[in-house]
């Protein structure tokens, strides 16, 4: 698989990461532990090398996980982690004091097995703590050599600037694909002006734009869409017309809705690596396969010209969760 360079950062990853959480966390009953091994490996063996995970997800049992799977490769791997959320439990609010920070990322080391972290985000913005002080305590770590990067995800421009004031930020990582552009208005242009690599996440609208779900889907009862209103079924039946549309590219393409979908994230920036996540290995070489499909400038105006005449309905989070991005 080709490699990018997020930004000005000097860190080259495989152009498609893999998103780890949904193996452990979030979208139902957790996928059985050898298989889990089996699917990061393959995944390697598919090119990738960028593998995004965080102590909240489990909470804990993914780095873990990660650990265990990639240590016959670490030297060839970028592991991706998080720090954030009070006792690594979402639900509990946001902790991005320095301590705590320290705390984390040890915590973190030994459960990936490993001595260092080579990109190292805030989970999302923690209004208690100026992002100067966050900023300041990743470069302590960073000069020890426990991490070698620095991120954020789902910051505002403000808060990216001043983070990445005290130390370069390598990536941002937010949700954006084909279902949701806001980061095209305000976070693309700082990104590009900072030198700045862009991670997105949900690059499928966490499955809807594969085309797999329908108003008739029925998630797990711990899966994290059934409180999600994009997902509600009157909004899944209003946003049928975008994977329709997708659907008919792709046909002509002789691809997936999947491909398609992540292609045109591909084409948008050179400094952008998305992480598609999945628990299907056939789903796997599926996305990975979407690094060689080309969109020409012809497919990427029929693209623009069908969203401009698709109104996409939903909030993307529920209102409490709402509250912690664009901070």
């Amino acid at each position: 698989m080709q490699q990018r360079q997020l930004g000005k950062s000097g860190l080259q990853v495989s152009a498609l990461g893999l998103g780890c959480m949904g193996l452990s966390f979030a979208y139902g009953p957790a996928l059985e532990h050898n298989a889990a091994v089996k699917l990061l490996r393959a995944a390697f063996d598919q090119g990738v090398n960028f593998f995004d995970t965080a102590e909240a997800y489990g909470p804990y049992s993914n780095e873990t996980l990660l650990g265990e799977a990639l240590a016959p490769v670490r030297d060839q791997v970028v592991i991706a982690t998080k720090f954030g959320f009070r006792n690594g439990m979402p639900a509990q609010g946001l902790d991005s004091r320095p301590d705590t920070i320290r705390a984390v990322v040890e915590a973190s080391l030994k459960r990936l097995g490993t001595d260092r972290i080579e990109l190292l985000y805030q989970h999302r913005v923690d209004p208690q703590v100026p992002v100067e002080e966050v900023a300041g305590a990743v470069k302590q770590l960073v000069q020890e050599g426990k991490v070698l990067h620095f991120g954020m995800s789902e910051a505002g421009a403000d808060a990216i600037r001043r983070a990445h004031a005290v130390l370069p930020v390598a990536a941002l990582q937010s949700e954006y694909s084909l279902w949701w552009r806001e980061p095209e208005e305000q976070i693309l242009p700082v990104l590009e002006e900072l030198g700045i690599g862009f991670v997105p996440f949900s690059p499928l609208g966490k499955g809807f734009l594969t085309g797999a779900i329908d108003a008739h889907t029925q998630f797990a009862a711990d899966d994290f869409r059934n409180v999600v209103p994009r997902f509600s079924e009157e909004n899944r039946t209003a946003n049928a017309r975008l994977v329709e549309v997708l659907g008919a590219i792709a046909d002509g393409k002789g691809a997936t809705r999947a491909q398609v979908a992540l292609a045109w994230l591909l084409a948008q920036k050179p400094w952008i690596v998305p992480i598609p996540g999945t628990t299907k290995p056939h789903r796997l070489a599926e996305n990975n396969g979407a690094a060689s499909l080309a969109l020409s400038s012809d497919d990427l105006a029929a693209i623009a010209t069908a969203l401009a005449q698709i109104q996409v309905v939903g909030d993307r989070y529920p209102a409490h969760l709402q509250k912690n991005v664009n901070r």
